[in-house]
């Protein structure tokens, strides 16, 4: 059987590609995900209902865009992110604008399933999808670089933003204008600048069928599970810490606005670490850069309890921890492409991305609970095990060969 090429002939404007896909990857995170905390206090005023209820359609919109990330990613494969991100962009301008005029739970709730939807279509999944389908290998690692590290952005930007819309206008009115700053920003740009990215025309039943023999291989394959299982466990991680953080300090004896002004630092370093997980990619493969970083995350989380309650001891914890906010973003493509290859990546990485999200949706529920039952001073503890276990995980799955190890085995037997 002949070796597939790595990836297609380069298309496209390829530094136009990567520059819009960092504008629009900024712009969706933060009015599609980072403004959602700022809108829920006033929404729930007004709709008359509790915050928990308002927050559980955030968690719904995660959980619709986990199911769809499969369909998603058969699709890239197939046919390409041209349309696919155009039509996302639109539906997620649309789902903002009727969000902003929601009466009750039951259109709340519909309308961030909408979301859901559009963020399968629109955000780092198939962003990533396109850089791998346009760009060399050579240069995927600084073009991933360079749109994480202006994303990573879209929290500063859109949180005070969206802050000072509600002040000025009201909550409603605030969002109007961000759905209408999403649509001129985000559709011109995927349907402008991703014009070509597409997958040739030439695409056969034995193309389709390798795409599909990829995922059944990446099924099939033990250290495709260790590598999910630790990412699941990251995953649901950090989505403790980000809900969690603030009101852990404020039990530790915080006062609201340092809590959340010491959680801030979270998002500031997160950008540092992808720097650095970029650097360090000169000499360590990325599963064990990962699950270092996760080691130092589970140090830095276990010792907040006892470092916390001064705020110098706080401020170093959560740097710590705050360094391995991006390095999933980085570490899932370089690993994936690694042991199985480009092609049938969009289909693996949805196949990957299905419970990651998942656990994004489900952890902070989780923790919650344990809060309620035994007080914010356990809900760390799970943090501190789940990122142990997900550095194992990762550690383990370099130890049983891949896919394309195995075949380059055989070839030299």
């Amino acid at each position: 059987m002949s070796a597939q090429p790595e990836v297609a002939e380069p298309r496209g404007n390829r530094s136009l590609v990567v520059a819009a896909l960092a504008v629009t990857q900024t712009v969706g995170y933060g009015v599609l995900y980072y403004v959602f905390g700022v809108f829920l206090g006033p929404m729930s005023t007004d709709l008359g209902i509790s915050t928990a209820t308002s927050a559980g359609a955030l968690t719904l919109a995660i959980l619709v865009s986990g199911v769809m990330s499969i369909p998603v990613g058969r699709w890239l494969d197939r046919r390409g992110a041209h349309l696919l991100m155009t039509a996302g962009s639109l539906l997620a301008s649309v789902a903002v604008l009727a969000w902003s005029q929601v009466q009750n739970v039951v259109q709340l709730y519909a309308v961030f399933a909408l979301i859901g939807i559009a963020s399968a279509m629109v955000l780092y999944g198939p962003a990533i999808a396109v850089l791998v389908a346009v760009l060399e290998p050579k240069r995927r690692t600084n073009a991933l670089l360079v749109v994480t590290l202006v994303a990573g952005l879209a929290s500063t930007i859109f949180i005070p933003l969206a802050g000072w819309l509600i002040n000025a206008h009201g909550w409603r009115h605030a969002l109007l204008i961000l759905g209408l700053v999403h649509n001129l920003v985000t559709v011109p740009l995927h349907a402008l600048a991703l014009r070509g990215t597409q997958p040739p025309q030439a695409s056969t039943a034995a193309d389709r069928s390798g795409r599909s023999r990829a995922l059944r291989v990446a099924l099939r394959d033990g250290g495709f599970w260790l590598i999910t299982t630790g990412f699941v466990l990251h995953s649901g991680a950090l989505a403790i810490v980000s809900v969690h953080l603030v009101l852990f300090l404020v039990d530790l004896g915080y006062k609201p606005a340092v809590a959340a002004g010491l959680t801030g630092l979270l998002g500031l370093y997160s950008v540092t670490g992808r720097i650095v997980t970029s650097v360090l990619q000169r000499w360590l493969d990325m599963s064990t850069i990962a699950a270092r970083t996760f080691l130092i995350q589970c140090f830095a989380i276990g010792v907040l309890p006892l470092l916390g309650r001064h705020p110098l001891g706080a401020a170093l914890c959560i740097v710590l921890f705050g360094l391995g906010f991006g390095v999933s973003t980085l570490a899932t493509p370089a690993i994936l492409l690694d042991r199985y290859g480009a092609a049938g990546y969009g289909t693996i990485s949805g196949a990957l991305a299905t419970p990651v999200l998942a656990a994004r949706a489900i952890g902070p529920l989780g923790a919650a609970l344990l809060a309620t039952t035994a007080g914010y001073r356990y809900t760390m503890v799970p943090v501190a095990l789940a990122c142990v276990a997900a550095s194992v995980c990762l550690t383990f799955s370099r130890y049983i060969p891949g896919p394309r190890a195995r075949v380059a085995g055989d070839v030299h037997q």
